[in-house]
């Protein structure tokens, strides 16, 4: 079958992150990500189906890792070489269409009794994702023996297939996989009934997530800082009050809260931060607008950055990560992918030998004015 391929060599993951640091998505031209033609995963034992995907989009983690930032972290809990892509909606021998919940847990690794983490429906917390039966991968499209979204089939537990409603689009489904984060960084971001909520970063998750707020939650005030005009857009049909650009974010709050400033930072301020980017400038800002003994929520992904921690001290702040989802994430995901139209998301999609375009086109969509950019096999998988 043909698969993107990403393999473990050194030299053009070293290319990959020079090329990165130039213009964002280089790295797929030069880097060990190639189109490839090879054998179709094995299934790996009982309750394992083959699933052919339809779209499979490109997430923020997918760019670091073709574009050489990917953390030193990661490297225990992947194997080489793997396909990537873990937001997939697929099809099925039968021609079910299903949602992965790409998570690989004790469940799907055959581990019985499950750790504490999967026994306590944490699956997204998996102490096991570097054991049992399957080679170590934290998700499917990082694991050598499931295969991922970005090749013409791939394997997946029963436990990891959700249904896909017939009226859904596979465009609208394709967008579940990180709906399911959003929901799970509602959940756990404390947010309560009246609070002023800023969410930082309108890429996919941070639009997911005020979709996600409107659904789960009853905020007095939805700030959203956008960098590019049709972000902004989306964030106000999604359901923010206030839209202001980065470098406004502290006025915007300030406005709202009725806060005092010393310097850059405000004396009061939200009661809840979600920070959807990740970076030091955007770590700083949550630190800068959140009130006292307020809350962050860490949704980008950081990897390595360098930030002040004075402020997290001095207002006694709470900064907490959050990754991926509990299982029951995935039917609130589906409501709201059907509910807030969320195949205009979809910005375009890209067959599998043009893929450095794709990355390219993803990892730049905000400045051209787009948001989801996937892979479609729909075609691919049929000849």
């Amino acid at each position: 079958m043909r698969a993107l391929l990403f393999e473990r060599k050194i030299a053009k993951y070293a290319a990959a992150a020079v090329a990165g640091r130039l213009a964002p998505g280089r790295g797929a031209k030069v880097g060990p990500l190639h189109l490839a033609d090879i054998d179709e995963p094995e299934l790996p034992g009982p309750g394992w189906h083959r699933v052919r995907p339809r779209l499979a989009g490109i997430c923020g983690s997918d760019l670091a890792t073709v574009d050489g930032r990917s953390s030193r972290y990661f490297e225990p809990i992947v194997s080489f070489p793997f396909v990537p892509g873990h937001e997939v909606v697929g099809e099925l021998d039968d021609g079910r269409r299903v949602v992965i919940e790409p998570v690989l847990t004790c469940a799907t690794r055959g581990i019985d009794p499950a750790c504490d983490m999967c026994a306590s429906g944490n699956t997204g917390n998996c102490e096991r994702i570097a054991y049992g039966h399957l080679e170590p991968g934290l998700q499917t499209g990082f694991c050598r023996d499931t295969g991922g979204g970005w090749g013409l089939t791939l394997v997946a537990h029963e436990s990891q297939l959700h249904a896909v409603p017939d009226a859904l689009t596979d465009e609208a489904a394709v967008l579940v996989e990180p709906t399911a984060c959003a929901v799970h960084a509602v959940q756990t971001s404390g947010v309560a009934e009246g609070d002023v909520v800023v969410v930082l970063g309108a890429g996919t998750l941070g639009l997911l997530t005020i979709a996600a707020l409107r659904k789960l939650s009853l905020p007095g005030t939805v700030i959203a800082v956008a960098k590019h005009p049709e972000q902004r857009a989306l964030a106000r049909s999604l359901g923010a009050d206030v839209v202001a650009e980065p470098g406004e974010v502290r006025r915007a709050v300030r406005r709202t809260t009725r806060s005092l400033a010393n310097g850059d930072v405000l004396t009061g301020g939200a009661d809840v931060v979600i920070d959807c980017v990740g970076s030091s400038d955007s770590i700083t800002d949550s630190f800068a607008v959140t009130r006292p003994k307020g809350r962050v929520s860490l949704v980008g992904m950081a990897g390595s950055t360098t930030v002040d921690l004075t402020p997290l001290w001095h207002k006694e702040l709470q900064l907490a990560g959050t990754y991926a989802y509990r299982h029951e994430a995935f039917p609130l995901a589906f409501e709201i992918a059907a509910e807030a139209n969320l195949e205009r998301l979809l910005s375009a999609t890209y067959p599998l030998d043009r893929y450095a375009e794709a990355i390219q086109h993803a990892a730049e969509a905000g400045r051209r004015g787009a948001v989801k950019i996937a892979f479609d096999l729909r075609t691919e998988r049929r000849r």
